[in-house]
């Protein structure tokens, strides 16, 4: 930076704005946390009225209302009226768009980026990934896709798509993790260092390729998974 132009002052202006970042990063969880706390309120809040409508005879069961919109329920509320066409239409919808695989790179302008891992010397039959944790752990893959449906025990390996704060209780019982997306410092590679976890992130289509209950190996330093 201090080769280009002005570049005495560029380097200032970066090293100020470096400092910044160190010193008040730790602030942005604090917006996270208030919103999480808050909607779990105002979840409460709105079950409450959608209760009464299951009472009414409105709908049928209060987790209808999650394929409303805020405006729609809040007329149906007022009204106590409600076309339940919306419902199973919107119900019909997301059945479709849940078998939907985004892509694992997709840019602000809707750009998609392919790519693929360029590993010498690793077995034939490698899944390969990027190594986050270092480590090999050996065990019985448990494939989780939601977290309630999560039941490992001691020793399992847990194979998902990702991991968010709300999965780290998880972490006390598996001895490897495999991801399909994360890099270095997501969620799941930062807990599997913590809690001294071999973990490979990034592994295409690892939910599909490894089934539950195989016996798996995860090498945590060279970034690969294989199937015994």
């Amino acid at each position: 930076m201090q080769q280009l132009p002005d570049g005495a002052q560029k380097v200032e202006e970066t090293k100020h704005q470096i400092s910044l970042l160190r010193n008040f990063i730790g602030y942005r969880e604090y917006p996270k946390y208030s919103i999480v706390n808050r909607y779990y309120v105002y979840k409460q809040a709105l079950l409450k009225e959608a209760e009464r409508l299951v009472q009414a005879g409105v709908i049928f069961k209060k987790e209808a209302i999650y394929y409303l919109t805020f405006d729609e329920l809040r007329e149906v509320v007022r009204t106590n009226q409600l076309d339940y066409h919306i419902i199973n239409q919107r119900k019909a919808e997301y059945k479709v768009y849940e078998k939907f695989t985004p892509p694992r790179v997709i840019t602000s302008d809707g750009e998609v980026i392919v790519g693929k891992y360029t590993r010498e010397h690793l077995p034939d039959a490698a899944i390969v990934g990027l190594p986050v944790s270092a480590g090999v752990a050996e065990g019985r893959a448990r494939v989780i896709l939601n977290l309630e449906q999560a039941d490992l025990t001691e020793g399992d390996i847990l194979v998902t798509t990702f991991t968010d704060p709300s999965w780290t209780p998880l972490f006390v019982s598996i001895k490897g993790l495999v991801t399909e997306v994360g890099g270095l410092m997501t969620h799941g590679a930062v807990i599997a260092r913590e809690y001294g976890l071999p973990a490979v992130v990034g592994v295409a289509n690892a939910t599909k390729v490894i089934k539950d209950g195989q016996q798996i190996r995860v090498h945590g330093t060279e970034g690969y998974v294989e199937i015994l």
